[in-house]
């Protein structure tokens, strides 16, 4: 314990007690501070009963002393207050018994994580900064989700991984190293999370200090666009996508879930057939040399192969098209010539091309092709058949945009990051 606390003092933050949301910043702090009386078991090292499949659970629960014959009946009750009414407090489960609720605050959690710090776009989009306690060894960690509000719907950003191991260059997440994979728990967390904020979840008081988002205005898509590679998380991708898209719970039609990966070839079958989503490429590129740098996993996974895979996506369809993504960089792969190679490559396969205007980082060589260059790329894509709509960038100023998400963990100090604000309203206007 003292080694552990130690540590913790050195790291500048400490958790206190049985809530992992009170914490503690030593880093100005020249008093000694004296380590904290023996306590309970916290939550952070109970185990979870969000993410699990309901066998897990019902096995879960008899490992505990549930009566077998009555574990169907607790899993559909514990099912339905995860993740149709939303509770994250044992106690809020009106419909079980007070024994049952004591078994299950002493032995499991379902507590949402910690919300670090929470950004408001000038557009409207939100940007929070989620911590997850230790697990096992490990620190905690911390990633990004991001919410942006549209007319008539909600699409919130998921993360898969802390830190990414493909490094694009154009990308700020691949600056960050690898952490580890997130668990499906975490996966399916933000979502709860954002759920709670939003106020989403029915038949509950809004919380306090909730979102409260325009009439009709739910989290109705969500895009595993967030921090890290999916593919290389797929069994916890897949455990948590399937528990978002359950119809005794969340209920998320899988239309209305994509799942975006740089081109992690053996695993695209899978997604389509075990998970069933939508799927979408970050293509970038039409010439292998390019996209050797600019999504350097095209090494291993060169464009033909990727878009062979794209052609045999189980349940491919004019009405279940793939979406490919292709960020528009100046004078790296703008020009009417990559148009024209993009619509040979995507012959023959139902597809939507999504335009990213490159949304800057700190330290970034690139920059964002100009607005009237995308529009005649975009023109040209539309011309030959092709739906090209030029993605609206969204929450650039608070760096919740496409390819800016990075965990807090290394943010930039805050002089750094009020410089680059003011390089955004000085370099591109309210127009951009």
């Amino acid at each position: 314990m003292d080694r552990l606390w130690r540590k913790s003092l050195r790291r500048g933050s400490l958790f206190l007690g049985n809530d992992p949301m009170a914490s503690m910043d030593f880093l100005n702090t020249a008093e000694p501070v004296k380590a904290p009386v023996v306590r309970n078991i916290p939550a952070a090292e109970k185990p979870t009963l969000i993410g699990l499949s309901r066998e897990d659970m019902g096995r879960a629960l008899v490992e505990k002393g549930v009566n077998e014959r009555q574990v169907k009946m607790r899993v559909s009750q514990l099912w339905h207050w995860l993740y149709v009414r939303g509770v994250s407090d044992f106690d809020d489960m009106t419909n079980v018994s007070k024994d049952m609720r004591e078994m299950l605050k002493t032995h499991f959690t379902i507590a949402r994580p910690e919300i670090v710090d929470e950004q408001i776009s000038s557009d409207g989009t939100r940007k929070w900064l989620l911590r997850f306690p230790a697990r096992g060894a490990g620190r905690p960690v911390e990633i990004e989700t991001v919410y942006i509000p549209e007319e008539g719907r909600g699409t919130l950003c998921i993360s898969s991984q802390v830190g990414c191991t493909l490094t694009c260059s154009f990308c700020h997440t691949g600056t960050q190293k690898l952490v580890r994979n997130l668990t499906a728990e975490e996966i399916l967390s933000q979502l709860l999370l954002a759920r709670d904020r939003l106020g989403d979840f029915p038949d509950r008081d809004t919380p306090a200090g909730a979102i409260v988002p325009a009439e009709g205005r739910k989290v109705s898509n969500i895009v595993m666009m967030g921090m890290g590679e999916p593919l290389y998380n797929f069994e916890n991708v897949k455990t948590a996508l399937l528990i978002a898209t359950d119809g005794d719970g969340l209920s998320l039609s899988k239309r209305r879930v994509t799942l975006s990966t740089s081109g992690i070839v053996p695993e695209i079958y899978r997604t389509g057939s075990e998970i069933g989503v939508m799927l979408a490429i970050s293509l970038h590129a039409v010439r292998d040399e390019l996209r050797d740098m600019l999504v350097p996993i095209n090494k291993k996974y060169p464009l033909k192969e990727l878009l062979d895979a794209c052609r045999a996506y189980p349940s491919l369809s004019n009405a279940r098209r793939i979406t490919f993504e292709y960020v528009m960089l100046k004078d790296v792969n703008d020009s009417l010539e990559d148009a024209k190679l993009l619509i040979q490559l995507l012959k023959g396969i139902p597809a939507k091309i999504n335009l990213i205007p490159f949304n800057p980082w700190p330290g970034t060589n690139y920059q964002c092709s100009d607005w009237e260059q995308i529009e005649r790329f975009a023109d040209f894509i539309n011309q030959a058949g092709y739906a090209s709509p030029i993605r609206t960038p969204r929450g650039r100023d608070i760096l919740a945009a496409c390819g800016q998400l990075k965990s807090e963990s290394e943010r930039m100090r805050k002089v750094e990051r009020m410089a680059f604000e003011a390089m955004m309203i000085v370099g591109h206007g309210e127009d951009d």
